[in-house]
């Protein structure tokens, strides 16, 4: 056994608190290299009468390693463990300070898990596991109030640019709620709706004000209050590493320099503030002028940014927010940002945008969940763009599932799309079929899935702003069987929860291969899942772990020969197979 391949560690994605009585324990291991793993667990303060084993599964694999688990309910809520290897006539016991063929006689030495401390517990809010989120763009939604548009509007449907307008508004929103409903999405996530000079409104000039081009602070307590008539949840995009340049406190320093009282407020490199040229005066988001950087570590700064988090769900009864640029604010802020948001609201979604490892903001003290972008772009590279085969893919997903608790993993935000990136159909050559593909495995994997506005209708674009199209309401400018797809997809996730929450494990994912099949299960269903990224058509073979299926779409009885089902299936195709009650 590859003894250096070996990792395991206190807390974290390793060892964690799923509930006030159970320990999810996590070990990796060279990737096949090992028959079994158990964890030989205990009380550290009486080891010798309380001494018991249980099995570790193969949670999921990447390219290098297999990554087991298993579940610990410690009687006194303490636990001493070390885990026990099996390869062949080989054994191994792996503890914290010692890997050795023979355990010591005691618990010195073992990992530990000192004690399951109930405000430990990460906590997640439940109904987040039941979302289907759709993101409004809100400036190319709807216009339901003309009296708002800008003073240049242009015909809805223009070309988008950088800098026009076609008078997307709240009331346009309000006016296509039917739509929402119809299609079966339970949560809305608003890009930023607050005053702002630009039709993205990422600059923020006034948090605690709803842009007047979109309506007032009143018209977003009434759709918000008119969504959750409809059982849908609301989630607020809002910018705390940065302002506008319009921002009065920045203006101010702007006019005042050193001596403006909000001269802390912003991260200043050199006085008086001549240039806004990139990077010369001013720490901004990226090298953008208009986009000041947040000194956060003020307090002064900070107890007014919470503030607005507190307003908005006590003013309106927003569900949450989306957090932009969350990876560059530092962690006492968020652990600051956490407590008064869930003191507002206890169930109230906190997600931020980190496109790389978030471990860091997901021990339970800050994020609720991140934006699954690495998620994303291994769908993307597999299902569009055909850059990586199904082993490459399935290795990704993998190491993704292993790199942070499950409760995180459950509340994930699932993107295939949005306003910072092409949309799925033109990524995928325009290709319906082949971009329903992405879709099923948004929709059958872990996480809460989001639309991007017209996605479910057949919206095109690439880059940013092309992919910030006016949405289509002619429905003969739609297309109708994509809307009924996407409707059919929905309704089957939110019909079993075992595409929510239940186990998930690859059954075929190999190289220079196309074809793919997972599994999704849990105790009263089972799912087979299997796809063909490839224009050519394909058959495959899969081990079934019951006799007995029903396809999905077609509602015909499928029996396995031989512990196997055979599949056919056209370029693009994809079938969905389920046993259970």
């Amino acid at each position: 056994m590859n003894h250096e391949a070996l990792y395991h560690r206190h807390k974290q994605n390793w060892a964690f608190a799923y509930d006030q009585s159970t320990i999810y324990l996590r070990l990796r291991t060279k990737r096949d290299d090992i028959e079994s793993a158990s964890v030989c667990y205990g009380d550290k303060y009486d080891w010798d009468n309380t001494e018991n084993r249980g099995c570790m599964i193969k949670l999921t694999s990447d390219s290098l390693f297999d990554y087991w688990e298993t579940t610990v309910q410690p009687p006194f809520r303490r636990l001493s463990y070390r885990f026990h290897l099996q390869s062949g006539d080989e054994q191994l016991f792996y503890g914290e300070r010692w890997c050795k063929a023979v355990p010591s006689d005691n618990s010195d030495g073992n990992f530990e898990y000192p004690y399951l401390n109930a405000a430990d517990v990460f906590q997640t809010p439940e109904w987040v596991k039941d979302a289907v989120f759709y993101q409004i763009f809100p400036e190319r939604f709807a216009n339901g109030d003309p009296s708002r548009n800008p003073a240049i509007t242009e015909a809805w449907g223009g070309k988008p640019e950088g800098n026009n307008y076609f008078g997307g508004d709240l009331q346009g929103v309000m006016d296509h709620l039917d739509h929402l409903e119809l299609l079966g999405v339970n949560a809305i996530y608003f890009t930023p709706l607050f005053e702002a000079d630009t039709n993205h409104k990422y600059d923020t000039k006034d948090y605690l004000k709803v842009d007047s081009h979109f309506g007032t602070n009143k018209l977003l307590k009434e759709l918000v209050e008119a969504c959750h008539k409809r059982g849908i949840r609301v989630l607020l995009d809002i910018v705390f590493n940065h302002s506008g340049n319009a921002f009065p406190p920045f203006v101010d320093v702007l006019e005042k320099g050193v001596r403006s009282r909000y001269a802390d407020w912003f991260l200043v490199k050199q006085w008086p503030l001549r240039s806004m040229e990139k990077g010369s005066a001013y720490e901004t988001f990226s090298f953008e002028p208009n986009l000041p950087k947040f000194n956060t570590s003020n307090p002064e700064v900070s107890d007014y940014l919470l503030n607005i988090a507190d307003y908005w769900i006590r003013t309106a009864d927003v569900d949450g927010y989306r957090l932009d640029v969350a990876n560059e604010v530092d962690h006492r802020f968020w652990r600051k940002l956490r407590e008064v948001v869930k003191a507002a609201k206890p169930d109230a979604y906190i997600v931020g945008e980190i496109m790389h490892d978030s471990m860091a903001w997901l021990c339970g003290d800050q994020l609720d969940a991140v934006m699954n972008y690495p998620v994303r772009d291994s769908v993307i590279k597999f299902f569009a763009r055909h850059v990586i085969d199904g082993k490459e893919f399935a290795d990704s997903i993998g190491a993704q599932l292993a790199a942070y608790p499950l409760q995180a993993v459950e509340a994930s935000f699932q993107v295939l799309g949005s306003h910072d990136t092409p949309r799925l159909i033109t990524l995928c050559g325009g290709n319906i079929e082949q971009s329903k593909l992405a879709v099923i495995f948004q929709f059958t994997y872990y996480g809460a899935p989001c639309i991007y506005y017209g996605d479910e209708i057949g919206l095109t674009g690439g880059n940013d702003p092309d992919n910030r199209k006016c949405m289509i309401w002619d429905e003969s400018g739609q297309n109708r069987d994509l809307f009924q797809f996407y409707q059919a997809m929905i309704k089957l996730r939110q019909e079993y929860p075992a595409l929510r929450t239940g186990r998930f494990r690859f059954i075929h994912a190999k190289e220079r291969d196309n074809r793919l099949a997972y599994e999704r299960w849990d105790n009263g269903n089972r799912f087979i899942v299997v796809m063909n990224a490839s224009p050519e058509p394909a058959k495959l073979a899969i081990a079934a772990s019951s006799p007995h299926w029903q396809e999905i779409w077609t509602g015909t009885s499928v029996e396995a020969m031989n512990g196997e089902l055979e599949i056919s299936l056209p370029g693009y195709g994809y079938r969905m197979f389920r046993s259970g009650s």
